[in-house]
């Protein structure tokens, strides 16, 4: 009796035990975060809200429940592998492992690294010292078992790209942060803009990714992928859809939230949920599809529902992921074409080579601009339907406000404003040493001329009347200085620098800033002005001062004295015991301007 007894205690003790474990609330999952700030650049102008963005969401994180918030701030790169390698022991038995980085990444040869606060990278090969690559930070992670997050808000406007010296011609130095596909699973990798793009600082407290992300990723239940979502939407309608987030990789079909839900007291009797529509099945699957928008996601839907209204939306969707990745291998492969261009010149290769060079950056231009605008208008149709799906699901009390929504979506430009493509198009000449003024959107007649200077020495035929995306795009292909600088007289072009011209003793500077001998100074010949008959130029004898010669005696009288006299007669020899005296005009002197006469006694 008491061995039954004692057995059922233990089967009600196993059974208490199992539920327990079932009902063990989702806050039971291990979650950890490592949260880096760099504003402090010791090489290179410092950031205003790194820090801000990082202090940022390591409150969010922690007011989330996080177990572990490990926050630091302006880390040089030995202390920032420390710190990623403590992470990694702490990931190391966690369920969901977060990584978040605000500063300056760059992209190098397809691979991206964050850069530390005291790096200098003065040539490319430096960022393999210096810097620390995104695989680095996805070992750090590696250990957790559900999800593995990266949150890169590094896609700035890199000073260090602008000012590294390239080893090699051929390495390729991107524009933000180059695409990434992770090779292990439930890994996603979230940019602050889509790659090859840069992204805002921002004017405020924080950039407008960290504002957005915080307000959305730690909401509780809502799955990692629709959190980005709303980020995504947001990011585009507070930059005016100049800016893009973007998520790279993938989870599974169960909903992943950073924050579970709150444990919800369970009814007395449920009843059934009822089942859903086959229509609202294929909503509800296509608005994941599209939430994940890549190509393998959107397959997946169009294998499940071939037919339908959100079968042909699917393949609107596909049609612009295929659009934008041949615009893509085009703006690559005239970006390689204008590289091989620029070294057969430099080499100095045979017109031949030259010539077929050209024409290759010309057919490649062509090719990339045609995909351009082919990406344009599958964009514009995809987001047309969109739009028209929207207004159909909307209630019908709200159908009025959905429609008048989107209509006003609908009018908005799909591309930048024109001012805005303005001071990009300015910005990328300043970079390219073609222009000295701010790039402050007003597209001047300085403007032109920076245009036509990059036509001249880049090659290209582009319209200096306006600033357009096509001058935009081309000038991005430069990876560095295309224009020379402009130096003042004086000084000479050296690089990227003007350097003063020091000439060699005995040479000057001349109106063409170039050296010269200095020439000997020659008498000049005057032309005298005076209306009155040209004479010869004779010496004027001026009044002698000397002491008086002794008087010569009368025999001698008809001797010259050796002295000259000279009037309207010519000039001869004084008499001797004559004395020659100077006089004006006026008292009796020979010539106007006076001169010498002969005073015997």
């Amino acid at each position: 009796m008491i061995r039954s007894g004692s057995l059922k205690l233990h089967r009600w003790v196993l059974a208490a035990a199992a539920l327990l474990a079932v009902c063990q609330p989702a806050f039971a999952e291990k979650r950890v975060a490592l949260v880096l700030g760099n504003s402090a650049y010791r090489n290179v102008p410092q950031l205003a809200n790194p820090v801000n963005d990082s202090a940022k969401i390591a409150a969010t994180l922690k007011e989330a429940g996080f177990d572990v918030v490990d926050s630091r701030r302006d880390l040089p790169a030995a202390e920032t592998r420390r710190a990623l390698r403590d992470f990694a022991d702490r990931a190391r038995d966690a369920d969901i492992a977060v990584v978040y980085y605000a500063g300056h990444g760059i992209e190098v040869d397809g691979s991206n690294y964050l850069i530390p606060v005291d790096a200098k990278l003065e040539r490319d090969t430096d960022v393999y010292d210096e810097a620390l690559s995104l695989d680095r930070v996805l070992i750090a992670i590696e250990p957790a078992k559900k999800l593995r997050l990266v949150i890169l808000d590094a896609c700035r406007d890199n000073p260090f790209a602008k000012t590294m010296k390239r080893t090699v011609a051929s390495r390729a130095i991107g524009q933000g942060l180059a695409k990434v596909e992770p090779s292990s699973p439930n890994v996603l990798i979230a940019y602050s803009a889509k790659a090859g793009f840069t992204a805002a600082d921002g004017d405020g407290q924080n950039s407008p990714f960290t504002a957005a992300l915080s307000r959305h990723i730690a909401t509780p239940g809502l799955d990692v992928r629709r959190a980005f979502g709303f980020v995504r939407d947001e990011v585009l309608k507070t930059t005016g859809n100049r800016q893009e987030p973007f998520v790279y990789g993938s989870l599974g079909g169960e909903d992943v939230p950073l924050v579970p839900a709150p444990a919800k007291p369970a009814p007395a009797a449920a009843a059934p949920a009822p089942a859903l529509s086959a229509q609202a099945e294929a909503r509800r699957d296509y608005e994941l599809a599209l939430q994940l928008g890549n190509k393998n996601a959107l397959d997946a839907f169009l294998k499940q529902y071939p037919d339908g209204f959100y079968a042909s939306l699917a393949k609107l969707q596909l049609d612009k992921i295929a659009a934008e990745e041949i615009r893509i291998a085009a703006t690559e492969k005239a970006r390689l074409a204008e590289q091989e261009r620029a070294r057969l010149v430099a080499e100095g290769a045979q017109r031949s080579e030259q010539s077929k060079a050209e024409a290759d950056v010309r057919a490649a231009e062509q090719a990339r601009i045609a995909a351009e605008k082919a990406k344009q208008i599958a964009q514009d149709q995809a987001a047309a339907a969109e739009q028209k799906r929207l207004a159909a699901e909307a209630p019908a009390p709200a159908k009025e406000a959905v429609k008048e929504k989107a209509v006003n979506l609908a009018a908005l430009p799909p591309a930048a404003a024109p001012a805005d493509i303005t001071k990009s198009v300015q910005a990328e000449l300043r970079r390219v040493g073609c222009l000295t003024g701010a790039a402050d959107g007003d597209w001047n007649a300085a403007s032109k001329r920076s245009l036509t200077l990059f036509n001249r020495y880049a090659g290209t035929r582009l319209d200096a009347k306006v600033a357009s995306v096509d001058a935009l795009d081309a000038i991005k292909l430069k990876p560095s200085r295309v224009c020379p600088p402009v130096c003042e007289h004086g000084f000479r072009a050296d690089g990227d620098r003007c350097s003063k011209i020091t000439c060699a003793q005995g040479s000057v500077l001349n109106d063409d800033n170039e050296c010269e001998k200095r020439r000997a100074n020659k008498p000049v010949a005057k032309r005298d002005t005076d209306d009155r008959p040209e004479r010869p130029v004779r010496e004027r004898p001026r009044p002698e001062v000397s002491a008086p010669r002794p008087q010569a005696s009368p025999q001698a009288s008809g001797r010259a004295s050796g002295q000259v006299v000279c009037d309207q007669g010519g000039c001869r020899s004084a008499n001797t015991g004559c004395r020659v005296e100077y006089r004006t005009f006026e008292a009796g002197g020979p010539y106007p301007s006076g001169g010498n006469i002969q005073i015997c006694r």
